[in-house]
């Protein structure tokens, strides 16, 4: 099993497109900085916003692809994708506003939302003690977003419920595994774990944990927030895994990772490998980044992201 991971982190070569390292360099060259700055500003006093930002990633690359379409605020008789269920949670949405504001007055029309949403998720995650990589750019913001075509794993998904949607997306079930693994600084509300508290086994004094907070819970406006990784829930490391092999996941398909025989082999290999967790998520979440973009001609650079041209 560890030759079979560590062969597959490593010698695959990735190619994307038209897509390129340093893209806006010769129209935008402080572009990456900007980004960060703002980025670092808004971590000091919001460690959450690692975790909301590779949420946002991943909720928008699922969909149609990584072409911003989650940003676009819904309108009087035309909803977005902001209004389908399982986006009503996602968070970030000022930063990225705040981002592309400051990159307007810099370069106008210049940057991609879907360009920020990468970048800012990459400095987002070294900010939280996370791997720094770097980010391919060059994608073009999309001219769509319908609720409809928000078909996201669930949360009470079991493994090969969850595998069929990123299979769809060219992703393997390793992929799988290590993205979920970012569920190390993710966070998610008493609404969405009650199949886990009357399914598969649980550690005991996490389920007094969960019952004690979310006892109460009985409709929206008292739905209380819960660290997916109990231990160590602003810090980027393999600790999820951990938890997880100890029957400590909150959601039900965090511990169904360590349970299914499909992935209970690489999860407690991870569990125990913190640098090749490291290594693979990068491999992951860059190739993540790159699914169904938009290049050259197509789509558009918006002026503000909640909003087409």
């Amino acid at each position: 099993m560890k030759f079979t991971i560590l062969t597959f982190f490593f010698i695959l070569p990735i190619v994307f497109a038209k897509l390129k390292i340093g893209f806006y360099t010769p129209t935008c060259p402080t572009a990456e900085d900007i980004v960060r700055r703002v980025v670092q500003n808004n971590f000091k006093s919001q460690k959450f916003i690692s975790g909301a930002l590779l949420r946002m990633h991943f909720h928008d690359c699922f969909v149609r692809g990584c072409d911003a379409s989650i940003l676009i605020d819904s309108r009087r008789g035309n909803k977005s994708e902001k209004d389908a269920q399982a986006n009503t949670s996602v968070r970030g949405y000022e930063l990225i506003d705040e981002i592309k504001e400051a990159l307007e007055e810099e370069c106008p029309s210049t940057v991609s939302c879907a360009d920020i949403i990468a970048l800012a998720t990459r400095d987002a995650v070294a900010l939280a003690g996370g791997p720094r990589y770097s980010v391919l750019t060059g994608r073009r913001d999309g001219l769509v977003s319908n609720p409809s075509e928000v078909n996201l794993p669930s949360p009470d998904s079991t493994v090969p419920e969850a595998l069929k949607s990123f299979v769809e997306k060219n992703m393997t079930l390793i992929e799988m595994i290590t993205l979920l693994g970012a569920h190390t600084i993710g966070s998610t509300h008493c609404n969405f774990i009650q199949t886990r508290l009357t399914s598969l086994p649980i550690e005991p004094s996490l389920r007094d944990q969960l019952s004690h907070i979310c006892g109460k819970q009985n409709d929206q406006q008292h739905d209380p927030s819960l660290f997916l990784d109990q231990g160590t829930p602003f810090v980027f490391d393999n600790h999820f895994y951990k938890e997880i092999v100890a029957r400590r996941g909150v959601l039900f398909i965090d511990q169904d990772l360590a349970l299914n025989p499909q992935s209970s082999g690489p999860v407690t290999f991870l569990a125990g490998n913190a640098k090749v967790f490291e290594s693979s998520f990068v491999e992951a979440i860059v190739k993540t980044g790159n699914i169904g973009v938009l290049e050259g001609n197509g789509g558009e650079i918006r002026r503000n992201c909640r909003v087409f041209n």
